[in-house]
């Protein structure tokens, strides 16, 4: 039975992954090194690789909370509410998580860029699973005529490219928008509204 861990032990761990937040949203992780993640930790690499023994066990820790907190918002999309709503609960569900989580958007992104070799079984089982699941659940709203007739799978691409962006191109939306907006607000208010008038039925 393995001992539970100090709560020194648990501060470090906690530092080590947050560093590597840090560094391999900047870098990838190709770019990212262990001595940048000890350096930004404020460890040395003995005392990460103490709790770590290489840089891709800090990286796949990292995704396996990531993919988890990425997928929750589409499995709270709940069968028995009101379908638009529950779509537009999504949309803000997941511009939230683009708001408060940036590095976590990036260092997804960077992972799917490098052609998701640490992700692709959970992207092809739990990730899929969950997307044919949710495909079923419009579909069959769309059946009821309770919500315009859209291909599913392509209408949670859209959701997720609709609200990503605004974090893993937050310096392109703050540069061209310009000082004075907060992007997040008006982003929410325009895809509600963009997305009500593409879900209602005609």
């Amino acid at each position: 039975m393995l001992k539970p861990r100090t709560r020194i032990q648990e501060r470090n761990s906690r530092a080590i992954l947050e560093a590597g937040l840090d560094v391999f949203a900047q870098h990838g992780f190709r770019g990212a090194t262990l001595d940048q993640i000890a350096e930004v930790a404020g460890l040395s690499k003995p005392n990460l690789l103490y709790y770590f023994p290489s840089k891709d066990a800090v990286y796949l820790s990292l995704l396996e909370q990531l993919l988890q907190t990425w997928l929750d918002p589409l499995a709270h999309m709940n069968p028995d509410g009101d379908p638009i709503e529950e779509v537009l609960a999504y949309v803000h569900r997941k511009l939230e998580l683009s708001r408060d989580f940036p590095r976590e958007s990036r260092l997804f992104a960077n992972e799917i860029l490098q052609g998701a070799p640490h992700l692709m079984p959970d992207i092809e089982g739990p990730l899929k699973a969950l997307v044919d699941e949710k495909a079923a659940l419009l579909l069959r709203w769309m059946d009821e005529g309770r919500i315009a007739r859209l291909h599913p799978v392509h209408l949670i691409f859209s959701v997720w490219s609709l609200t990503q962006h605004y974090a893993d191109f937050d310096v392109q939306v703050r540069a061209v928008l310009g000082p004075g907006h907060d992007p997040f607000a008006e982003a929410g208010t325009f895809l509600d509204h963009m997305f009500r008038r593409l879900l209602t039925p005609a």
